[in-house]
């Protein structure tokens, strides 16, 4: 994926993230957690333009949890409520055993597509996600085992070379799809350098998506509608949809992405064509 890729006009990929495992409505009273909430949002999130939703499961009260029953609630909601949308899972988190990281992945049927993180990072002071290379081999295995399309989550340059480690270690179906991701702590230092430097030091033939945390998340999304890739914005990943103005659905903000893939001249995907794109 290059300029080259937008100058053909190439569809753009939206994913909606939803939720998120950290934040709850204590930071926004706009963010979907039960399961008829999440499967709404995705609703919306696909009217808007959304062809893949990226899903994490909330208890009851809130917290985080990996169970795949709630998953299931979640997932039958989602098809219930949208009409054609991607479902993917999250697998990644803090605080959770290997096994625990295996349970998104059980559903049946099986989420068309997962997250898989790619290497270690510093989540909070006192909380690290270790990611280990014998974990990351075993999430991609039972997603090849039960057909789901893993997206590679590239938080840094480092967590790039374990992309290329994995290549070497194991097959990948083509594309493969990574998510390059921006913001503070242990992500890629959001610079627009260092997301041309990202986009030059992908796999050949990788199909990319673009991700920034915070107030990073319109520039770099809109870089990569520039640079040919794939978008990614929500709920998740920033609740406001101006300074100090929250946005009010995961739907608003697909829908100013959308709306600026259209005047840059990309098509936005419909969830058949990014099946087509990424080999679903």
């Amino acid at each position: 994926m290059s300029y080259e890729n937008y100058l053909a006009g190439e569809p753009v990929i939206i994913t909606a993230a939803l939720t998120g495992g950290v934040q709850g409505k204590e930071a926004t009273p706009h963010l979907p957690e039960t399961p008829k909430e999440i499967g709404k949002a995705a609703a919306e999130a696909e009217a808007a333009g959304a062809s893949v939703v990226h899903v994490h499961a909330r208890k009851d009260n809130g917290e985080r949890t990996f169970a795949t029953e709630r998953f299931q609630e979640i997932d039958d909601e989602i098809r219930r409520q949208a009409d054609d949308v991607i479902i993917q899972h999250s697998t990644g988190g803090t605080g959770a055993s290997d096994e625990d990281r295996h349970l998104p992945l059980r559903t049946d049927p099986a989420p068309e597509m997962a997250s898989l993180d790619m290497g270690p990072m510093n989540r909070y002071d006192h909380l690290t996600s270790e990611n280990t290379r014998g974990l990351v081999d075993s999430l991609h295995e039972e997603m090849v085992e039960r057909g789901i399309k893993p997206e590679l989550e590239i938080f840094n340059d480092g967590h790039m070379n374990e992309t290329y480690g994995l290549l070497e270690r194991r097959e990948l179906a083509e594309p493969v799809y990574g998510t390059l991701i921006f913001g503070p702590g242990t992500l890629t230092p959001p610079k627009p350098r260092n997301f041309i430097n990202a986009i030059d030091n992908l796999p050949e033939g990788a199909q990319f998506n673009t991700l920034g945390f915070g107030r990073h998340q319109l520039p770099f999304v809109t870089m990569g509608i520039l640079f040919g890739g794939h978008v990614r914005v929500g709920l998740e990943d920033n609740i406001y949809y101006e300074r100090g103005e929250l946005a009010t659905s995961n739907a608003q903000l697909v829908e100013r992405v959308a709306r600026i893939a259209d005047e840059l001249g990309r098509e936005v995907a419909t969830p058949s064509q990014a099946r087509d794109i990424l080999n679903l």
